[in-house]
């Protein structure tokens, strides 16, 4: 059977405004979530909503987070009797900020995904070291083999869930800004301060043995 090209939408990935902005097929959400470092993890806990930044890395259809074994959410994605915990990611980037001639149409451009399922730890120990190697390589490509794998003490002390993409959307706006036909003689300023993300030269550790050369992927930052 041939596989899918866009993710089909819910009610839960239909936006209540601004529907033309949505976005399902896969290339567009996995090039949002390929591009970023830190998504939002939301789940409920005792009754409260409860949002946390954290890393995440991609392997095909499915979303690896990370954290200690003592951390809340990851301890209730694999609490029995009933293992899984719902959740909801989000990703975002912001692109430019839209300046209008009056305040209420001021907005951002931005591209954002939005992830809603249910997360289960992984137990299983060559999943789990392929996707503590998709983490440190979303980061920066390439680094997971140039660096030591964790050890049994580390393995042992971090817990990885699991997330597939299934109920999956992405929403992007571009553009300037929709100003009142009336505002358009106004003197005020309008467009976009385009916002983009920028790499410093790269800052070698005090402790780095003489002569170690610097890797080619920092280069091509």
């Amino acid at each position: 059977m041939a596989r899918a090209e866009a993710y089909e939408p819910t009610e839960r990935t239909t936006p209540t405004r601004a529907r033309d902005r949505a976005a399902y097929d896969h290339d567009t959400v996995h090039a949002i979530l390929d591009a970023g470092y830190v998504c939002h993890l939301g789940f409920v806990r005792d009754g409260s909503p409860v949002v946390l930044p954290t890393l995440y890395g991609r392997v095909g259809d499915r979303l690896y987070l990370h954290g200690s074994t003592g951390s809340r959410p990851l301890r209730m994605a694999g609490a029995a009797p009933d293992p899984g915990l719902e959740v909801c990611v989000t990703v975002t980037h912001v692109d430019g900020l839209v300046l209008a001639r009056s305040a209420f149409h001021h907005s951002i451009n931005y591209r954002c995904v939005v992830v809603h399922g249910t997360a289960h730890q992984v137990t299983d120990e060559e999943e789990k070291t392929t996707a503590l190697d998709a983490l440190v390589d979303h980061v920066l490509p390439g680094r997971a083999a140039d660096s030591r794998p964790g050890n049994a003490k580390e393995l042992a002390a971090t817990s990885v869930i699991r997330l597939d993409l299934r109920e999956v959307s992405a929403k992007i706006r571009t553009g300037g800004p929709n100003d009142e036909p009336e505002d358009l003689a106004l003197p005020y300023w309008s467009g976009v301060l385009p916002v983009a993300p920028a790499y410093g030269a790269p800052i070698p550790s005090d402790d780095l043995a003489p002569g170690t050369p610097e890797p080619a992927y920092l280069a091509a930052r």
